[in-house]
């Protein structure tokens, strides 16, 4: 996914999904203006970065695995999201990760011993081995010195780079839907010989998200806006992070833009205000951003969400990866909807 960057650099998530782009303006934007510019790294978050935001290129196909493999036994064929099909002989010892939401996956489904490296970024859960890659402006030589078996990244970028080396590479892009979320856990689960251990993290997410939903009455009819950054880019319905909220049946005001950048438009600050959300949901909380700073915006003390209470900061990383911490996500807005009233 791209996504627009800040000064203050928006890493990218988009979905949430979760990547980085061009600067925007702090200048009032028209509210449907676009990213000025885009790269296809995804759904990733640094420390010193604003939440990340998926892709806005073209939704990418579900991970795939041949229909004849159980994925237990080797060699495995798989399709990634880029179209590719990638073929490993036995099950790799030497996995570098570029992707923070597949580092938490591998480690999830029970392959971390299988990890050799991962980038900057993928410091969850702690026990991953953070190195300085970085799935930004990835290195080959770099990640070469690890002698990897398999490259896990978001975008294929770096396929030819490593055919030459001999080193597979999968790509598993910002998913659409859940169910793409899911196919990829479970892709992973095949590539690594953890097809029970990827199983067992997909009927687990499945359960949990759908009692989370079941214990929230449903919101239909009401608004929300979701904050990606104080420049007021956001993310329409249509997007990763628009299904999370979907779950409840809460609509986006973002929906009306004509233009939606890929799903991933700028606002202005009037458009948002005369659209008047009965929610807004800070996805750059960890940045400053809070109910107090928003109900200072000019005019903002007039919206329902702020007049009424119903600004939620959103935790870091959270909303930008579609990995086993969605959940997380999801329990965020249950809370929030369960709260109210």
């Amino acid at each position: 996914m791209t996504a627009p960057s800040t000064p203050r650099v928006l890493a990218a998530t988009a979905v949430l999904a979760l990547t980085l782009a061009g600067c925007a303006s702090d200048d009032g934007a028209d509210d449907t203006a676009s990213p000025t510019s885009a790269a296809t790294t995804t759904a990733t978050t640094s420390s010193d970065a604003s939440p990340a935001t998926p892709t806005t290129s073209p939704t990418p196909s579900p991970a795939t695995t041949d229909d004849d493999q159980s994925g237990d036994a080797f060699p495995v064929t798989v399709t990634d999201t880029s179209g590719a099909e990638v073929m490993l002989d036995a099950a790799p010892t030497a996995i570098v990760s570029l992707s923070p939401t597949a580092t938490e996956s591998l480690f999830a489904i029970g392959a971390g011993d299988q990890v050799t490296a991962v980038d900057q970024y993928s410091y969850y859960p702690e026990e991953a081995p953070v190195t300085d890659l970085d799935a930004f402006t990835p290195n080959v030589e770099a990640i070469a010195d690890y002698d990897p078996d398999l490259v896990i990244a978001q975008d294929a970028g770096l396929v030819d780079q490593l055919a030459e080396l001999d080193i597979p590479l999968l790509v598993q892009s910002a998913p659409a839907t859940f169910d793409d979320a899911y196919a990829q856990i479970d892709q992973l689960g095949v590539v690594t010989g953890q097809v029970d251990g990827a199983e067992d993290v997909v009927a687990g997410m499945r359960s949990d998200i759908d009692k989370l939903v079941a214990d929230v009455p449903d919101a239909s009819g009401q608004t929300y806006f979701h904050e990606l950054d104080s420049t007021l880019y956001t993310a329409t319905g249509d997007t990763f992070v628009g299904e999370v909220y979907g779950l409840f049946g809460l609509e986006n005001v973002a929906d009306a833009v004509e233009d939606p950048a890929g799903g991933y438009p700028q606002l202005s600050p009037e458009y948002v205000v005369d659209a008047n959300p009965d929610w807004i949901f800070l996805a750059d909380a960890s940045f400053g951003e809070s109910a107090e700073t928003v109900a200072q915006r000019p005019g903002w003390d007039t919206i329902d969400a702020v007049a009424d209470g119903r600004v939620v900061p959103l935790p870091e990383d959270i909303p930008s990866r579609w990995g086993p911490r969605v959940v997380d996500f999801v329990q965020v807005v249950a809370d929030a909807l369960g709260g109210a009233g």
